[in-house]
């Protein structure tokens, strides 16, 4: 599997369950906090995602495909970063 997901061993693990967890607390600001908290790391895995797609070979059209967006769109998002 990716390095990312070795990394995700352990306490970082443990750590996105409980934050996945409070997304669905009671208290408005627990949920809050965890719910941004979470689209902060769909961003992130997402941006390495595409990254690899990239170097892969992967066309704007296979990326948005997969992401269920549109091919302009995912290139809007990530294109200035890939440089591609």
């Amino acid at each position: 599997m990716s390095s990312y997901v070795d990394t995700m061993a352990g306490s970082d693990a443990h750590e996105t369950v409980s934050t996945a967890e409070a997304a669905a607390h009671s208290d408005p600001r627990v949920g809050l906090r965890a719910v941004a908290a979470l689209r902060r790391l769909t961003e992130r895995l997402e941006a390495l995602q595409v990254d690899s797609a990239r170097r892969q070979g992967w066309s704007w059209d296979e990326i948005g495909a997969a992401l269920g967006v549109s091919r302009q769109a995912v290139h809007k998002k990530h294109a200035k970063r890939t440089g591609r």
